[in-house]
Parts: structure tokens; C-alpha cells; sequence
């Protein structure tokens, strides 16, 4: 029992180690940018030591990334937990868009960190970045083509969209207009239908 409890107590003290590991990294990012940022300032900010930021991850890149993953997965969480199959996909999607775009919103430094920081890590950073745009593409397929009388969205089209909302949210962050980003949900939702009712016309021809 006592090696149990002891692994439980190792295990939850890992957690927090690198939960401050993540926060330490996003306030670093507050004052300087990714290039100027040194692990001394991550582990400054997070109150811990250098041998336990090297415990947890082999290198600030991987630090990052690792916050970029987390963070992005928390945001797709609320988008997945807003789809409501009662409703007609068009409502679905501009609801799911708006709880995630809010989500966002909630957090502007972390969403400076998802969407400029992220970039400065050259081909590791658009990898991460590609994982995270994808799963964001498998849900609006997911919605969009659940039943087969439906316009059939395509991945690149889907992908087209995403990569629209990710320039609508960097230039939100470059105009300090954060706050206005779940507004965005009713463009997405206009140009899914737009898109949609496209290959309905070519579906037809």
C-alpha cells in the first residue's frame, strides 16, 4: 500500500511540476518572444529547477510544443462538448465555433502562444500546428457529413475553411481585438454554407 500511495504522490507532484512548467513558459513568452526566451525564465517563472524542467521535457522546442498540444486539445474539448445532434449541422458548427473562438478569447496570452509563438520553432512548430488543424477538420466532417442526404464537405475544403479561421484569429491578435473573436463563429458558419451549397450546385450540374 505505501508504494502505491507513494507512486500516487510522485505522480501528482509530476503533474504539478509540469502544469508550472507550462505556465512558467507562457509568462515567459509575456515579456519576450520565443527567441529570447531561455529555460532560466521558464524555470523562473514557474518556481522550479532547471534539473526538474530537464525531467519533463529535452528541450525548450519540446516545452512548447508540448504547451501548444495541451492547450489546443483543452480548446477542442469545449468545441467537441458544444455539438448538439438536435440541432441542423449549420447551428452545430456556428455554436461548437463560437465555444471554441471564446475559449480562445478567454486567454489571450496562451492564444498568442498557439497562434505566433508556435510558428518560431520552424518545421516542429507547423507539424504540431498541421496535428491540431487536423483534428479541428475531422469535426467539421464529422458534423457536416454525418448523414449521407447531406452536401459531402471534402478534407481540403474543411482544411481551407480552418486555414480561414486561423487568419481571422491572427488578425484579431494583431489588431488587439481578442475579445470580439466568438463573432467569428457567424462567418465560419456563412462560409461552410457557402462552401457546402457549392458542391450541392456541382453535385447537380
Amino acid at each position: 500500500m505505501l508504494d502505491v500511495m507513494n507512486s500516487t504522490t510522485v505522480s501528482a507532484e509530476r503533474k504539478n511540476h509540469r502544469q508550472r512548467l507550462f505556465e512558467g513558459m507562457a509568462l515567459s513568452l509575456a515579456h519576450k518572444n520565443y527567441a529570447e526566451t531561455t529555460i532560466a525564465d521558464i524555470v523562473r517563472e514557474a518556481g522550479v529547477s532547471r534539473r526538474t524542467f530537464y525531467e519533463h521535457f529535452d528541450s525548450q522546442a519540446e516545452c512548447l510544443i508540448a504547451l501548444y498540444e495541451a492547450a489546443s486539445h483543452n480548446a477542442l474539448k469545449v468545441l467537441r462538448a458544444a455539438i448538439d445532434p438536435g440541432h441542423a449541422w449549420q447551428v452545430q458548427v456556428e455554436r461548437a465555433m463560437a465555444a471554441y473562438l471564446d475559449c480562445l478569447a478567454s486567454n489571450p496570452l496562451l492564444m498568442r502562444t498557439l497562434y505566433v509563438e508556435i510558428l518560431a520553432l520552424g518545421a516542429s512548430g507547423l507539424a504540431a500546428r498541421r496535428r491540431v488543424n487536423d483534428e479541428v477538420v475531422d469535426f467539421m466532417l464529422t458534423v457536416i457529413n454525418a448523414k449521407p442526404q447531406r452536401p459531402v464537405l471534402s478534407r481540403d475544403m474543411a482544411l481551407a475553411v480552418v486555414g480561414g479561421v486561423n487568419e481571422l484569429v491572427l488578425l484579431a491578435i494583431e489588431q488587439d481585438t481578442v475579445q470580439d473573436l466568438p463573432r467569428i463563429a457567424a462567418t465560419v458558419s456563412r462560409l461552410v454554407q457557402a462552401v457546402t451549397r457549392q458542391v450541392e450546385r456541382e453535385k447537380s450540374a
